[in-house]
């Protein structure tokens, strides 16, 4: 937690509010392709010593070792569908905007909540004129994303809120279910992230007029870095039916394809819950000890992650995919990423997406074998 996570675990506290250690995932030893850690720098930049949870040195390693084919250069224009109820395969057009067909036995769409129902959209037929696997109507719709707010708190004490990986100090899910009381549905986390790097301390305190040029300078950056604690929110976006991906019909990407239009607004509940949770973190900043709070939201910068346009469900009338991530319409074609989702919930997607995904394939496995 560091020194900035036991101040500001102690301002929870006060104020009665639960919390606990973030977890981080960090490697003490090597696993698998994955390098143990060594706390080579901050985690944002990349990893050189390959610690670094990332694809490149946990799944794709094993992907190679079990023939996965990757080609680059190349996008998928059209599924193909059979005579029956079920897809034979995909039309691929290169960069150069030669075409050929793959067949498969499956097919697994993995493209977030925009490609995903975009490449659905654009495989119409006879069957499916509004785009496959679209009978429900909702492919495209109840987009989500993960509007956050910020907060950030100058203390007096130094508090080494430098040191350490960016997003790993403490969490709470204190506000994280409805309470009617508040005047919205549903929550929001808590994240209390480490403070900023020196230039971007620097950067930020020229930027805002408070580390100002002369013969103070450095005495102004020094009152700043190290004293700085930082906390994000995660706001549970609700899943709208107007938020919405649709193709652009006057726009083509380079290869020609039919690009998308991306309808998206910020709900009043989102706005309410915005406005409660950045109140709420200042509140914790001063029951830390903060003596100047700053808080802004939603940051444009950040949060946007792109969920829900292809909905898991039951039911095919109201949803796009079932519990396995297979299409109620077409026997043999998957979802595995995040369009599926119900709901964006109050936390960061990558856990929960990467949970959905493993669960899709082993059922893809089975069903498979079953059919083999």
């Amino acid at each position: 937690m560091g020194k900035v996570g036991a101040v500001l675990g102690e301002g929870f506290n006060r104020l009665g509010w639960h919390w606990w250690p973030a977890y981080s995932a960090i490697a003490t030893r090597a696993v698998g392709h994955r390098a143990q850690c060594i706390n080579l720098g901050p985690c944002n930049s990349g990893c050189s010593q390959g610690a670094k949870g990332s694809v490149d040195v946990t799944y794709w390693p094993i992907a190679l070792k079990n023939g996965v084919d990757l080609r680059t250069e190349s996008c998928v224009r059209e599924i193909v569908l059979d005579d029956e109820d079920s897809v034979r395969g995909v039309v691929v057009i290169r960069s150069d905007k030669s075409e050929y067909f793959l067949s498969a036995r499956a097919v697994v769409l993995a493209c977030s909540g925009i490609g995903t129902p975009r490449l659905l959209l654009a495989s119409t037929s006879s069957r499916f004129p509004n785009g496959l696997a679209n009978s429900s109507g909702m492919v495209g719709r109840r987009l989500m994303m993960h509007p956050c707010g910020y907060i950030e708190g100058l203390f007096t004490e130094e508090l080494e809120s430098h040191l350490g990986p960016q997003g790993c100090v403490i969490s709470s899910q204190e506000f994280y279910e409805s309470d009617l009381s508040r005047g919205f549905v549903r929550g929001f986390t808590f994240q209390v992230l480490r403070g900023p790097s020196p230039v971007e301390a620097a950067v930020n305190g020229v930027l805002r007029k408070e580390i100002k040029w002369g013969d103070n300078h450095h005495d102004d950056f020094e009152r700043r870095f190290g004293h700085i604690a930082s906390m994000a929110v995660i706001v549970e976006d609700l899943p709208d039916v107007e938020n919405c991906v649709t193709l652009s019909k006057n726009q083509v990407d380079r290869f020609g394809l039919p690009g998308v239009k991306v309808s998206y607004k910020l709900g009043e509940n989102s706005k309410k819950m915005m406005s409660y949770a950045l109140s709420r973190g200042r509140e914790l900043m001063v029951a830390a000890g903060a003596h100047r709070t700053t808080a802004f939201g939603p940051v444009r910068e950040t949060g946007w992650h792109l969920m829900g346009t292809t909905r898991m469900g039951n039911a095919a009338s109201d949803s796009v995919v079932d519990r396995f991530g297979r299409c109620h319409d077409l026997k043999n074609l998957y979802i595995a990423d995040s369009s599926v989702f119900v709901t964006s919930g109050g936390v960061n997607p990558t856990s929960t997406l990467q949970a959905l995904a493993l669960w899709i394939a082993d059922h893809l496995r089975e069903d498979l074998a079953t059919h083999a």
